[in-house]
């Protein structure tokens, strides 16, 4: 029985599943993989659904904010480093890249015009974060004191450049010792010490 696209739209949003995988897809709707990939194209070609990169999709009708879009295009990831430290108002300038962490290799990935980071960190260290809700839209975002010790650990291997104005004068020092001691990081270590006896 062919579904109609208006029908896989209102299930598609019934289940909170604006941005999904292509398997996500056949198995919400019960598809063969011959019946999923004839759908996400017929979706595709009529502008129902974006097509993020290959087999992620994400409705246009009803488009899910970047930041949903960021956890979703790279897993497991959550938000973190300088994106994760401006949400928090730790760096006063504007970021235009959303930049998450992942167990996975390093990635970037461009969706439309937004560009999507993604930096290793060890899987001892990927904690420390949790789900936020904002405007009915859902997305893992790093704590505070996580995001900073993850960038933290990306400068130490020289992935990022120190800002001047990061701003750690409400942080919980304890935190931060505790997501310091999860990487296990000689470099990490003494850059944490050091930015904080400033």
């Amino acid at each position: 029985m062919k579904k109609s696209l208006l029908a896989i739209r209102d299930t598609l949003l019934a289940k909170h599943l604006p941005i999904f995988s292509a398997r996500e897809f056949g198995v919400l709707l019960s598809l063969s993989n011959r019946q999923t990939l004839y759908y996400l194209q017929k979706g595709a070609e009529n502008g129902l659904f974006i097509q993020a990169k290959r087999g992620i999709y994400y409705l246009k009708t009803d488009p899910p904010s970047e930041l949903e879009i960021a956890n979703q295009l790279y897993r497991p990831s959550y938000i973190s480093f300088e994106f994760a430290l401006a949400y928090y108002n730790l760096l006063p300038e504007m970021v235009y890249t959303i930049t998450s962490a992942t167990t996975k290799p390093t990635r970037e990935y461009t969706v439309e015009t937004k560009i999507f980071r993604y930096t290793t960190i060890k899987l001892s260290a990927y904690t420390g974060y949790e789900m936020k809700v904002a405007n009915h839209k859902r997305f893992f975002i790093a704590e505070p004191e996580k995001a900073i010790v993850d960038y933290l650990y990306a400068v130490s291997l020289g992935r990022r450049a120190l800002s001047e104005r990061l701003d750690l004068s409400t942080v919980d020092i304890k935190k931060i010792k505790i997501y310091t001691a999860l990487f296990a990081s000689k470099s990490l270590n003494a850059l944490v010490t050091k930015v904080f006896q400033k």
